[in-house]
């Protein structure tokens, strides 16, 4: 990249959002903006240092009339739009709200084209998927099976970017996140959750008997991997599977969360949940791995790092 390259990250106070954050502004030709309304974001995620090649608006970018000055203004050359409603819970009690996700995905493509933003990176989820139709779950082969909110509005995002790419030649690229788990999760999300219930020697719930599987990725491996295909112009108008490609049950992870926290926990089976938890999840990373080219953190290291942060 060239220097002084001006990004914009949504959603910035998230997970993966934060994490990326931290890691572009250790580039001195980056200068990185963050928005983030906060909503399912947290501001202790991001950086409290005064650096001189970051900033923070707290900014809707769902609502137009927020978002526009902080483009236009600024004039970036590269836009992260992580920006979305999280969580199973979350968003399948406010469907209405995710569909607002939908003006925040067409309001950064048009204004992207406006401003003349060279690339955009949109997070997309495993949860297109649906349920799995063919195991491991690649991005070409695999057909989309979208039944709830939030996984709907996640493959009408990829469509969308996909057009403007067609139609307007807007260079993107779509990272289909597969479970990335790290430090600044919240208890939304189930590494998290149950990491801090075994710390607290407190029953871990598991919804049904605990067989749905699942790949884990630690935040580390997603933000080398994402700024890989940053650096390195990699996957233009292109959809990447981005996840870890050991496949675990979650009885197995509460078992693991226990073993690497020496709890007194025991586990608890609950109702399963009436949507959203699906039965399988694994990606086909062959493509991922060819850039990557590294190995990935375990799900037992990658526990102990975020009890080791704690």
């Amino acid at each position: 990249m060239r220097t002084n390259t001006k990004i914009l990250v949504t959603g910035g106070a998230g997970n993966i959002g934060s994490s990326l954050v931290k890691s572009l502004i250790k580039d001195p030709s980056c200068f990185v903006m963050v928005v983030d309304n906060l909503t399912t974001g947290d501001a202790k995620n991001l950086p409290t240092n005064n650096i001189d090649n970051y900033s923070f608006i707290e900014c809707d970018v769902n609502n137009r009339s927020e978002i526009e000055p902080v483009m236009k203004d600024e004039k970036f050359d590269v836009v992260f739009h992580y920006a979305a409603m999280v969580g199973v819970e979350r968003t399948q009690s406010n469907p209405l709200g995710v569909l607002k996700d939908i003006d925040g995905i067409k309001n950064i493509l048009e204004l992207s084209l406006e401003t003349n933003v060279r690339r955009v990176f949109y997070s997309s989820s495993s949860e297109v998927y649906g349920e799995p139709v063919h195991m491991p779950q690649e991005e070409i082969t695999t057909p989309l099976n979208s039944r709830l909110p939030y996984a709907i509005i996640k493959n009408v995002g990829e469509s969308f970017f996909k057009i403007y790419g067609k139609e307007h030649g807007l260079e993107y690229t779509i990272f289909r996140f597969f479970n990335t788990y790290g430090s600044s999760q919240s208890n939304d999300f189930v590494v998290p959750r149950f990491i801090n219930k075994a710390l607290k020697n407190e029953d871990i719930c598991i919804y049904g008997d605990g067989s749905q599987s699942r790949t884990f990725l630690h935040i580390s491996d997603n933000i080398e991997f994402t700024l890989k295909v940053f650096y390195n112009n990699a996957f233009i108008n292109s959809t990447i599977n981005v996840g870890h490609d050991k496949e675990i049950t979650i009885l197995e992870l509460a078992n693991a969360v226990i073993k690497c926290t020496g709890s007194n926990s025991k586990i608890k089976f609950i109702d399963p949940l009436k949507e959203g938890d699906m039965r399988r999840r694994r990606p086909n990373i062959t493509r991922m791995m060819k850039l990557y080219n590294r190995n990935l953190v375990n799900i037992e290291e990658g526990i102990s790092q975020i009890i080791n942060e704690k």
